[in-house]
């Protein structure tokens, strides 16, 4: 193929598209079930068909990306699987939203009406994120794309809820479950996020006199349905009143007072109102009790109890129902605001009401055992491996999982009802009995999704794909989800795949975060784009500056000014690489005779590549992004482009030598950056190489025999020589190109054979018969001697050193006054004084500096 042109500026607009549309016609991204090569495969954490990338997207992403592009690049048969998730309730909503600007809701059209429209919806207006990721660069495998309500998978959800309904894992029951009484459904625990609310704390006495006892409530609506109060079993205050009844207030009817170990007796009062329809552990001492549940709110969190506040609004009859504990002298206590923790609906945040509901539930008893087992005996490992006490924390103590919503878009729940109150469970393969009426129900998007590993993979059939596919490599997702997903997959995978669970590893990364630790939120104005990202610094600098921050585990902090700054790497790379090309560097094996500095850019190759390797392994992308940074950036960029540059112009064989191993540099770098910043290092390796993709490129291996550490000890006297001698040049007032008379002293040392490229480097001439040195530097047993005569000017320059120095002596005696001053001593915290000892301790050695270049002047 022709080697393309690089243009003299990287432009990511430029290549992006056209690259991605390349690798994709080839095929590129692909994965066969039958080649016989090695398996890894991820099966991408499916978006809502609803949803846009945002940066949390984009995180997870360009980790998987970076695990798969690797994996392809060691020959591995590599698999990343895209879909969508169906959403259930985020796409109702949308849905019902068109249907209201035409004046219309779901009911208006009837269940198969809806259901056809919000396909219509999907098929026009869904899955813009599948667009998107192709903009981030994902090299997942299209030609597999699936969809959670696509036939194969309705299948596989029929086929799971089927066997479970028959192992007897499946139950209908009224339990208490999250309600919105806006979307008229259940919730799942994912579904409702938790903020701090500001209400009411109302201290409500209850019965008369020696008999009376006090409790406080957040939700006074909900005592209209109390059928008792409870106390601890040990609480001697309240030990005469168990087994005895008081009458509730506003209602005359009289309820018994418990002992229940649930209850805090160091907590309020240490009696609590028992509500078991309207509260989750109240329900649960109801049933340890034997209480009745009475219901005292409709789905809609209107008020039904008989009396003077049915009708009313759940928050109009807060107000009304304490009003009328006042009237009665029933109030002993109140509190606003009172700040506590109340869920709402993630979707339409409405506050989430408890509720006692006939629904479907999942017996996870079983499940989560053996989903904990698998993790405890190595079958699947939680990374950072911190994290997986907080695994078992989680399947160790899970409730049983209401997987029923009340919604038409979904997988409707396959059970059927005869004429007699039979009741049917009906496989993909099975009848239905004529006359009979399915459930109203769809189940949990998460039950669905929790099929994801194997399902998409071709199960209930024993597909080639499931065969060399499951389990899956490794899942990369954030750590909170780890119970909402990562544990129902786990359930679901052992369950239907005989033990095997659905991945290996379990990579878990954090949330992003901005600079400043700080969650992101639209409220706090600190949203970041990262589409919009894209667009101005390019996908590569998007992704490396996720990738850069990426810890296993640990949150990621990200800034405008880091993205600025891997789109300046970005830039680096592109420049370095016109650069060598300029010079002729040809990708065409390494020669024989190698000087010290190729040796040692060779012996520092071999590190990375093991540095990177052992870094992919562990997750560690912050420590994979930093080594290649500073590898590229200060290794190969900063120093042997310098020395190469020296090399060739030098002619002969070792100039030839030297392209080589330049081009032998250039083409393993971008080879190690390819899975991090894919579109740059496409363009580039293909020029160095002049080959197909980079894409399919071997992975770089590391070779031990190229590990030199004689000539990284050599190279690295030379580096520090410079540094050195730069720094000593620039104290003497020289410009960084000036160049001036030297006198080198290397005869014995490890940089002797290198003072022509050192005196380059320095912009350092040779000194003559009338050289007289006006300024000298000792480095280690190197002495450089240089002539500044007529080169600065003098006055200026004492005057310059002068003023730096009464400033720098300025700042000593504040700093010295502050660390005299006892009560400034005693009163700072510890932080504060060790700040004012480091600005000490840096202003003696700015004078200490200062006055060694004054001295070192020539005198006028």
């Amino acid at each position: 193929m022709t080697t393309p042109e690089l243009p003299t500026q990287y432009a990511p607009a430029d290549v992006e598209a056209p690259s991605y549309e390349r690798w994709v016609a080839a095929g590129h991204f692909g994965a066969s079930a039958v080649d016989g090569r090695e398996p890894y495969s991820i099966v991408l954490p499916p978006p809502n068909v609803t949803g846009s990338l945002h940066v949390g997207h984009a995180l997870d992403h360009s980790i998987q990306d970076a695990l798969t592009r690797r994996a392809r690049m060691q020959d591995k048969a590599a698999l990343w699987l895209p879909g969508m998730d169906h959403a259930g309730i985020a796409t109702q909503n949308v849905v019902e939203r068109e249907l209201a600007k035409e004046g219309l809701s779901r009911h208006d059209l009837g269940r198969e009406a809806f259901v056809d429209r919000v396909w219509q919806w999907k098929e026009e207006s869904g899955g813009r994120i599948l667009g998107q990721m192709t903009k981030l660069g994902d090299g997942v495998d299209w030609s597999r794309e699936r969809f959670t309500m696509d036939e194969g998978l309705s299948r596989a959800v029929q086929t799971i809820f089927k066997r479970l309904f028959d192992d007897g894992l499946i139950y209908r029951a009224n339990r208490i479950i999250n309600w919105c009484p806006r979307c008229l459904t259940a919730l799942s625990d994912i579904e409702v996020e938790h903020q701090e609310d500001e209400g009411e704390l109302v201290s409500i006495r209850y019965g008369e006199g020696a008999d009376a006892i006090v409790v406080a409530t957040t939700r006074a609506e909900t005592m209209l349905g109390d059928t008792a109060i409870a106390v601890h079993p040990s609480d001697e205050r309240y030990a005469h009143l168990v087994g005895r009844e008081v009458e509730l207030p506003l209602t005359g009817r009289r309820i018994p007072i418990v002992a229940d170990d649930h209850v805090d007796p160091a907590f309020g009062t240490g009696a609590v109102k028992v509500t078991p329809a309207h509260d989750p552990n109240d329900f649960e001492i109801g049933r340890r009790h034997d209480l009745p549940s009475l219901t005292v709110m409709d789905e809609r969190g209107v008020i039904t109890a008989p009396g003077p506040f049915e009708g009313l609004d759940r928050f109009e009859a807060r107000p009304a129902v304490v009003a009328a504990l006042r009237a009665e002298g029933r109030i002993v206590a109140e509190k606003r605001p009172y700040l506590h923790s109340v869920g709402h609906c993630s979707r339409c945040k409405t506050v989430v009401e408890p509720r006692l509901s006939l629904q479907w539930f999942v017996n996870v008893s079983p499940l989560a055992k053996a989903a904990g087992d698998a993790v405890r005996d190595g079958r699947t490992r939680i990374h950072p491996p911190e994290l997986a006490k907080r695994y078992f924390d989680w399947v160790d103590d899970m409730h049983d999982w209401c997987i029923s919503r009340q919604l038409w878009w979904g997988h409707r729940i396959p059970v059927y009802y005869g004429p007699e109150g039979e009741v049917v469970c009906v496989g993909p393969d099975d009848e239905i009995p004529e006359g009979y009426t399915q459930d109203p129900d769809v189940l949990d998007t998460w039950f669905s999704s929790g099929l994801w590993p194997f399902s998409t993979l071709g199960w209930p059939e024993q597909t080639d794909d499931l065969k060399k596919f499951y389990p899956t490599t490794v899942l990369v997702t954030g750590y909170d989800i780890l119970f909402f997903w990562v544990a129902r997959m786990m359930m679901f995978g052992l369950y239907a795949m005989d033990g095997q669970p659905p991945f290996k590893t379990v990579a878990l990364h954090g949330m992003v975060r901005d600079q400043y630790g700080k969650k992101m939120s639209k409220s706090f104005g600190n949203v970041i784009d990262p589409l919009d990202w894209i667009e101005r610094y390019g996908a590569d600098a998007t992704r490396f500056t996720l990738l850069r921050g990426a810890n296993p585990g640990s949150d990621v902090a990200i800034s405008e000014d880091w993205a600025a700054g891997s789109r300046n790497f970005c830039n680096k790379i592109w420049n370095a690489t016109r650069f060598a090309l300029m010079n002729g560097a040809v990708s065409d094996g390494l020669p024989e005779e190698l000087t010290a500095a190729d040796r040692w850019i060779l012996s520092r190759l071999q590190s990375v590549v093991s540095l990177v390797d052992t870094a992919f392994d562990d997750f560690e992308f912050a420590k994979i992004s930093d080594a290649l940074y500073h590898f590229a950036w200060d290794e190969v960029c900063d120093w042997y482009l310098e020395l190469a540059k020296i090399q060739i112009a030098g002619g002969g064989q070792v100039a030839e030598n030297t392209k080589r191993v330049l081009g032998h540099v250039f083409d393993a770098l971008l080879r190690l950056l390819h899975p991090l910043t894919p579109f740059v290092t496409e363009e580039l390796w293909r020029a160095v190489t002049g080959k197909e993709s980079i894409v399919v490129a071997p992975w770089p291996v590391s070779d031990p025999s190229y590990a030199d550490p004689a000539a990284e000890s050599e190279i690295e006297a030379v580096q520090n020589l410079v540094t050195e001698v730069r720094r000593f040049r620039s104290d003497q007032g020289l410009k960084p190109g000036q160049r001036v008379a030297a006198r080198l002293s290397l005869s014995g040392t490890a940089t002797a054979a290198h003072e022509d490229a050192i005196r380059s480097l320095l912009r350092l001439n040779p000194s003559g018969d009338d050289f007289t040195p006006t300024a000298r530097l000792a480095v280690g047993t190197v002495v450089v001697e240089i002539d500044t005569a007529g080169t600065i000017d003098v006055a200026a320059e004492r005057k310059r050193l002068e003023k730096d120095l009464a400033v720098a002596r300025k700042e000593q005696a504040q700093v010295t006054g502050k660390l005299g001053n006892e009560q400034f001593m005693s009163k700072a915290p510890d932080d504060v004084v060790g700040k004012v000892r480091a600005r000490a301790a840096q202003a003696a050695e700015d004078i200490a500096r200062l006055e060694a270049q004054l001295s070192a002047l020539p005198q006028v």
